[in-house]
């Protein structure tokens, strides 16, 4: 018998609202399937299994709300329908448990007892609107995300939470203010030579239509896995005062939502995708994100996030690492600046680049190799 548990989603979580089961009793799992639903503050979240085996017990109900590492379900090694008793339905009105004491709370809207989609779910909360009063599209008259768009057009919006701030800029103020209490960040900038790189990718988009065409971003994110390989030191994860090396170069990719707020969900391996790969990857992780379908890999996976202000805004930010990780790239809008080539200053496409990093476990010679190590690659595109 094994047990599947509550898992965390991030560093700031302390329990979750299972919305959804795709499991029941008698149901073969193996270990990555998707097994359930679950809203967190960054939204909702598919939750793959660890373990194999057959389920044996579904122990949460749907809307209840379960602290971190508390049973989810049961697995065993025997089919338990035929001989156990059927199970309550879990489509009854659900059977909220008590929060944990520590988890913040959404404001209360009426929205679990109601069959929908967790992306209708998420939008419903983010305009205020009870799920309750909307006649579903989706199968056995489900409420799906259009019913919640077709909604909030004749729906007034409803008035923003205390102080001005949605559950998911709580969830992301929180978790920043706790980074930059506990992790002794530094900071290493670089401006690199991006021109070459622009232009090598506009003849290689040239004939390909638009949904086949790499950005700037995807190539920065493939080159950033590259430049890892050389500086192990910022791969991995800070936990229980120890630095835990990654034998995998994952990187999260930081995305704004429509709502408001900020996730950050992983692109697994990605040293070893190509960068085709790695573009659609990106359209698919943004895509599911502003939807509410993350899986809970994606979110926790990650082993250094690169947060990109776009082709077009301001030349420079700098980041605040997402823990456990132990660093975060902030690349800047590339800018037209004057650069020095030979003996002449031409103008040229010049991006900034700003690693923050952990002083636990790096310093700044670390910081600058990697940052040379990225230039380098950058200047080389055909090679990515």
């Amino acid at each position: 018998m094994s047990v599947f548990r509550m898992p965390s989603l991030g560093a700031d979580m302390e329990a979750g609202t299972l919305v959804e089961w795709l499991i029941k009793p008698g149901d073969e799992v193996h270990r990555g399937d998707v097994v359930a639903v679950v809203e967190t503050q960054k939204g909702a979240i598919e939750i793959e299994s660890f373990e194999t085996g057959i389920v044996s017990e579904l122990l949460a109900n749907i809307g209840q709300t379960v602290p971190v590492g508390e049973e989810l379900a049961r697995f065993g090694t025997e089919d338990p329908v035929a001989s156990a008793p059927a199970p309550e339905p879990l489509e009854a009105p659900a059977v909220v448990a008590k929060p944990h004491k520590a988890t913040p709370q959404a404001p209360p809207i009426p929205t679990t007892d109601t069959r929908a989609s967790p992306a209708a779910r998420l939008a419903a909360q983010e305009r205020g609107i009870d799920l309750s009063t909307i006649d579903g599209s989706g199968p056995d008259g489900a409420v799906v995300l259009a019913d919640v768009e077709a909604q909030a057009q004749t729906t007034p919006t409803a008035p923003p939470t205390k102080g001005g701030l949605s559950e998911m800029r709580k969830a992301v103020a929180a978790a920043m203010v706790r980074s930059k209490r506990e992790i002794p960040h530094f900071s290493v900038s670089h401006n690199i030579d991006t021109q070459h790189l622009s232009e090598w990718l506009s003849a290689r988009n040239a004939d390909r239509p638009p949904s086949e065409r790499v950005l700037l971003g995807a190539a920065i994110v493939k080159a950033t896995a590259l430049a890892l390989r050389s500086v192990k030191a910022l791969n991995g994860h800070f936990a229980e005062d120890a630095f835990i090396l990654s034998d995998e170069i994952n990187i999260g990719v930081a995305i704004a939502l429509r709502g408001g707020g900020l996730v950050a969900p992983a692109l697994h391996q990605t040293d070893t995708m190509t960068l085709d790969e790695v573009m659609a990857d990106m359209r698919d992780l943004v895509t599911r994100a502003r939807a509410g379908r993350l899986r809970g890999s994606e979110m926790t996976r990650g082993t250094l996030t690169v947060s990109s202000l776009g082709e077009k805004g301001a030349e420079a930010m700098t980041g605040v690492i997402f823990p456990p990780q132990v660093a975060l790239l902030a690349v800047g809008a590339p800018q037209i600046r004057p650069w020095v080539s030979g003996d002449t200053v031409v103008p040229r496409e010049v991006t900034r680049f700003t690693l923050s990093a952990d002083h636990r476990v790096c310093d700044g010679r670390q910081g600058s190799k990697f940052l040379t190590t990225l230039e380098d690659i950058l200047s080389k595109p055909e090679e990515l």
